[in-house]
């Protein structure tokens, strides 16, 4: 399977902004890019690339003042098969965990294990530990919140989106990966591509998803609190400990978004 991805932002900035974008594909994916989704602006400024703590691509430029828009487009290979489940995954004791793995266990910027632990335990402490614990958090946090696009807030955090039910998915994957970590569960914070390839019409509009990533029985797996269902053509772009090290971008100065478009769409086989 073959998908087309991009994104175009467009600002207007009163002066010129130094500006840091996170808009490509993450690394773990570049031998599957036909095409690689370079980051391009208009008008052109020098772009200086750099990875992360976390192992993310980020692009760091100076943004003249007026119009201006980044954009990247792409196309990648995908084996168009469904998020892998592993309903036999184990969690393990903390003394046993990575130590990679530990920080995705803290409290962060928002994901406030400290507020939630208590009501974590409550919920889930009968749960049978291991991949039915997480899928029982993620039932709950999709049964618990309601989505709306007029609930966005960029400071929502997780204890709020749990008092107030309601928000978009990095809220209920902010709420969902902080109920993991208070079980002690090593979460990570991911942000991308989610297609609705395979999904019923009517197709939602485009746009940046969030999920999380679990440690489980060795390894890493997708859990998705938003959807609560696994999907094909989901594409990283960034992970982290939450919304906070994952921005699409990070403005250092006044600016107005005037113009915000995602595209995943699957294209025909090149012809032979």
């Amino acid at each position: 399977m073959r998908i087309r991805l991009g994104c175009e932002l467009s600002y207007d900035f009163p002066q010129p902004t130094p500006l840091v974008a996170i808009l490509t594909v993450h690394y773990s994916h570049f031998a599957s890019l036909e095409t690689p989704d370079h980051l391009v602006t208009t008008p052109a400024v020098p772009i200086e690339n750099y990875r992360d703590s976390f192992g993310n691509w980020c692009s760091r430029l100076v943004a003249p003042a007026g119009r201006f828009t980044l954009r990247t487009d792409g196309m990648i290979r995908d084996d168009g098969n469904f998020d892998p489940v592993g309903t036999d995954a184990v969690q393990h004791p903390v003394e046993d965990l990575p130590t990679d793995s530990l920080t995705f266990l803290l409290s962060s910027r928002y994901c406030e294990t400290d507020l939630l632990t208590e009501e974590a335990w409550r919920l889930f402490g009968d749960t049978p530990p291991g991949w039915p614990r997480v899928q029982a958090i993620c039932d709950y946090v999709h049964r618990h919140v309601t989505f709306g696009y007029e609930y966005s807030s960029p400071t929502r955090t997780a204890a709020q989106t749990f008092a107030e039910g309601r928000g978009v998915c990095r809220d209920f994957t902010h709420l969902a990966v902080s109920f993991c970590r208070c079980m002690n569960i090593p979460t990570r914070y991911c942000t991308g591509y989610v297609s609705d390839i395979g999904q019923p019409p009517p197709e939602s509009p485009n746009d940046f998803a969030a999920w999380m990533e679990v440690y489980l029985g060795g390894q890493w797996w997708v859990f998705d609190p938003r959807n609560n269902a696994p999907r094909i053509g989901r594409i990283l772009v960034a992970r982290g400990r939450d919304a906070a090290d994952v921005p699409l971008t990070l403005t250092f100065g006044a600016n107005t978004l005037v113009g915000f478009r995602v595209w995943t769409d699957e294209q025909a086989a090149p012809a032979l």
